[in-house]
């Protein structure tokens, strides 16, 4: 079973606070360490998945309810630039 992931609300944020905030909260976390992310803007949908394909996160997880989105993104070792 995964380990609890750790968690960051970006309800209210608009594009690209949520993702940019995400970004910050990953640069703590260890290699193989998950992020739960909760957003509100449907932007976000678009936002994480090129967040997570650019930066070699893996996007685990990914939920729409009819208000929020919740995204879980496990740490990877970035590609080298």
């Amino acid at each position: 079973m995964a380990e609890t992931p750790h968690f960051l609300d970006t309800s209210g944020l608009n594009c690209p606070l949520p993702v940019l905030k995400a970004r910050k909260a990953l640069k703590s976390l260890k290699e193989g360490e998950r992020l739960r992310v909760i957003a509100t803007d449907p932007a976000s949908v678009i936002d994480f998945r090129h967040f997570c394909h650019v930066s070699g996160y893996i996007l685990e997880k990914e939920t729409k309810t009819d208000t929020e989105f919740e995204y879980i993104i496990v740490k990877t070792t970035a590609p080298a630039s």
